[in-house]
C-alpha cells in the first residue's frame, strides 16, 4: 500500500515538474520567436533607427517656372522608454516654447492607443512638428538635457505663387485611415490631401531611408553601426511638370476675384489643362506650418466655401452652352439638316406652353440659330426627335438622345487627374419613368434639357471639354493637369483620343463644321460679338442660365479657329446674362494666352472686371 502511494506520488510530481518546463518552454517560445518586443527591447537599446525622409517632387508649370518647392523643417520625435524621471520638463517647454499642459496632453496623446494605434515606447513618436529655423537652433543647444527627444530633420513644401492652391493641394500629417491602407506611413508622416499632391502622391513622394546609429550602455549615440553598411538612402520624389500656364492661371483668379465660379481652359490638341480657376480662392501658403488646422477649420466654415473646387465639383445648368451639343445629335439623328428652319415667336410656344427667348429674325436656320442662341430653334428640334416615331417610343428616343450625351463627356466623371471630380447629371427614360410614375411624361414635360436647363447639370470642366472636342471636330483627349512624369511616361489615359457618337456615326466632321460656323457667327454678329478680334479667328457660345437667384453668366469658346490652341468655359455664378462678365473674361483669358500678354486696353478692362465684386447672400449658395 505505502510502495503503491508511494509511486503515485512519484507521477504526480515528475508530472508537475514536466508541466512546469513546458510552460517555461512555450513561454520562452514566444517571447523569443513569437514576439518581438524582447527583441526591440535589445535594439532599441543598441541601435537607433533614424528615418531618413526624401525630398518630395518639385512642380512646374507648362514653361518651366517652379510652382512648388521644399524647404527644411524640423521635427522633434521622443522614445518614450528613454525619458528618465529626471527631465526637467519646465526647461524642456521652455525651450521649445510650449506650455505644461501642452507637454502633459502630446504625451498623453502619443501613448493613447486608440489616438495612435501604431504606438510603441521603443521607437520615435512624433512630439511637435514643424519648428522654424529659428525654434530649432534653440532647442538644439539644449537637447544633451533632454534624454529620448531628438531631432528629425525633413522638409515642407513651400510655394513661389499664391495661387492655383486647391489644383496643386497641399501636404499634412497622415490620419489613420492612411496608415491602415498604405504600409508605407507611420503616424507623424506626411501626405498629400487634395490636389495634384493627393493624385500623385505616389510619384511625389519618394522612398524614405534608415540610418542605424550605434548606442552606448547610456544610450549616447556613438556613430554608424558598421560605418553605414547597412543604411539605405533616401531616394526624392519624382518632379512633375503641369499643363498649367502659371500665368493664365494668375489673371484668372485675378478676373475672378469678389465673384464665385470657375475657369477651366484646355489645349484641344492635347487635353492639357491650362488653367483651373475655382473662386473664391485662397493663397495655398496658408496651408504651411502649424497653422494650417486653424486655417482650414476658419475656410470650411466661410459660407462661399472656398475649399470647394468649383471646376470639378461644382455641378451647374449649362444653359445655352449645351446648344451646340443638341445641334450635333438632331444632325446626327437625322432630325434637322443646315438648311432646316424653326420658328422663334420670341420663344418656343405650341399648345399653351412658352419657354421664352429675347427678339431676333424667324425663323432661323441651325448657323443663325447658334449666332443668336435661339431657344425655339433647339426647343422644336428635341420635341422632333423625341416624338419621331423611328424610334418606336418615348423611352427609346430619349435614351438614344442620353447615349450622344455621355459620348461628349456628359453624365459621368471625365477622368480628369484630380481627386474629387463630379459626374453633373444627364437624365435618361428611366429617370423620367421613375419621377413621374403616377402621372407619365412627354417630350414637352422635358422640352426645358435642350437648352442645358431642367434636369441637365454640368462641371465647368465638362463644358470646357465639349468646347475643345468642337474644336477639335469631333473628338477630344482625357483633360489632365500633369504633362510630364520624371522619368515616366504618363498614363495612356490622357494620350488616346475619344471620339462622339455625332462623329463615329458619319465617319468625318461634316456636322461638326457646321457648329463651327454657328459659333464664328455668335462672335461676328451675335451675343459673342465683344470677343471678336481682327489677329484671329474667336468661336464662341454664350450661356444665361436660370437660377433661383440672379441668372449665372456662362461662356465658353475657343481660338483660333482653324487651329485651335485653347478651348475655355467661364462660369461666373449669378453674373447675370453671358455676354455681362463670361465673355469678356473669356476674350481676356484667350488673348493673355495666344498672344503672351494683354494689351493696354485689355489691361484696363481686366481691372474693372476684377474690381466688379459681385454681392452674394446664403440663398444663393
Amino acid at each position: 500500500m505505502k510502495d503503491y502511494e508511494l509511486g503515485k506520488r512519484q507521477y504526480v510530481i515528475g508530472g508537475v515538474a514536466i508541466a512546469i518546463v513546458a510552460i517555461y518552454i512555450v513561454r520562452l517560445f514566444t517571447l523569443q520567436i513569437m514576439s518581438d518586443d524582447y527583441k526591440r527591447n535589445a535594439d532599441s537599446n543598441a541601435f537607433l533607427k533614424k528615418v531618413e525622409f526624401p525630398s518630395r517632387g518639385i512642380i512646374s508649370d507648362r514653361n518651366g517656372k517652379l510652382l512648388v518647392y521644399n524647404q527644411p523643417s524640423y521635427d522633434i520625435m521622443v522614445i518614450v522608454n528613454e525619458q528618465r524621471s529626471r527631465l526637467d520638463t519646465t526647461e524642456l517647454c521652455k525651450a521649445l516654447n510650449i506650455t505644461k499642459e501642452y507637454y502633459i496632453k502630446r504625451m498623453q496623446d502619443i501613448q493613447d492607443r486608440s489616438k495612435n494605434p501604431g504606438y510603441s515606447s521603443f521607437t520615435q513618436q512624433l512630439f511637435m512638428s514643424q519648428l522654424s529655423d529659428q525654434e530649432f537652433s534653440v532647442f538644439q543647444e539644449k537637447i544633451y538635457k533632454f534624454p529620448g527627444f531628438y531631432i528629425q530633420r525633413r522638409s515642407i513644401r513651400q510655394y513661389e505663387y499664391p495661387n492655383a492652391a486647391l489644383l496643386l493641394g497641399d501636404v499634412a500629417e497622415v490620419s489613420q485611415s492612411d496608415i491602415d491602407n498604405d504600409k508605407y506611413y507611420q503616424p507623424g508622416d506626411y501626405i498629400g490631401k487634395i490636389g495634384v499632391e493627393r493624385y500623385y502622391e505616389k510619384e511625389l513622394r519618394g522612398t524614405k531611408g534608415v540610418q542605424i546609429l550605434l548606442r552606448d550602455a547610456q544610450g549616447r549615440i556613438q556613430g554608424n553601426y558598421q560605418d553605414g553598411k547597412f543604411d539605405t538612402h533616401p531616394i526624392p520624389g519624382k518632379a512633375l511638370t503641369l499643363g498649367i500656364d502659371i500665368e493664365l492661371q494668375r489673371l484668372g483668379e485675378q478676373l475672378m476675384e469678389g465673384k464665385l465660379g470657375s475657369i477651366v481652359a484646355i489645349e484641344p490638341s492635347t487635353g492639357e489643362v491650362l488653367c483651373l480657376v475655382s473662386a473664391p480662392s485662397y493663397d495655398p501658403r496658408m496651408m504651411i506650418g502649424r497653422q494650417r488646422g486653424k486655417n482650414h477649420i476658419a475656410m470650411s466654415k466661410d459660407p462661399l466655401k472656398p475649399l470647394l473646387n468649383r471646376a470639378i465639383m461644382g455641378q451647374y445648368p449649362p444653359g445655352s452652352t449645351f446648344k451646340p451639343g443638341q445641334a450635333l445629335t438632331f444632325l446626327s439623328e437625322e432630325i434637322i439638316d443646315s438648311a432646316t428652319t424653326y420658328p422663334c415667336h420670341r420663344g418656343f410656344v405650341t399648345r399653351g406652353m412658352r419657354v421664352g427667348c429675347h427678339g431676333h429674325a424667324s425663323p432661323l436656320s441651325l448657323i443663325p440659330a447658334i449666332g443668336t442662341s435661339c431657344n425655339g430653334f433647339f426647343c422644336w428640334g428635341l420635341y422632333y426627335m423625341l416624338t419621331n416615331k423611328k424610334y418606336g417610343t418615348l423611352q427609346k428616343a430619349m435614351d438614344t438622345w442620353r447615349d450622344y450625351m455621355v459620348t461628349m463627356g456628359f453624365g459621368y466623371p471625365l477622368g480628369i487627374d484630380l481627386p474629387g471630380e463630379k459626374r453633373g447629371m444627364i437624365p435618361n427614360a428611366s429617370y423620367y419613368d421613375k419621377a413621374f410614375i403616377n402621372r407619365g411624361w412627354n417630350a414637352l414635360g422635358v422640352i426645358s434639357i435642350s437648352i442645358g436647363q431642367g434636369e441637365v447639370t454640368l462641371t465647368p470642366l465638362q463644358i470646357a471639354n465639349l468646347c475643345a472636342t468642337i474644336a477639335n471636330r469631333g473628338w477630344f483627349i482625357t483633360p489632365h493637369v500633369v504633362k510630364g512624369v520624371e522619368d515616366q511616361d504618363i498614363d495612356s489615359t490622357y494620350k488616346n483620343k475619344h471620339y462622339t457618337k455625332a462623329y463615329t456615326d458619319v465617319g468625318d466632321s461634316r456636322y461638326y463644321d457646321l457648329v463651327v460656323r454657328g459659333m464664328r457667327r455668335a462672335v461676328t454678329g451675335g451675343t459673342c460679338h465683344s470677343a471678336n478680334r481682327r489677329d484671329y479667328e474667336v468661336c464662341g457660345k454664350t450661356g444665361t442660365a436660370q437660377n433661383r437667384g440672379r441668372d449665372h453668366s456662362v461662356f465658353m469658346g475657343f481660338a483660333p479657329m482653324n487651329s485651335p490652341k485653347i478651348a475655355i468655359c467661364v462660369y461666373v455664378e449669378n453674373g447675370g446674362f453671358g455676354a455681362t462678365l463670361g465673355v469678356p473674361i473669356g476674350s481676356l483669358m484667350m488673348e493673355q494666352y495666344i498672344k503672351g500678354g494683354l494689351s493696354e486696353g485689355s489691361k484696363r478692362q481686366a481691372e474693372r472686371i476684377q474690381s466688379q465684386h459681385l454681392k452674394y447672400g446664403t440663398k444663393d449658395r
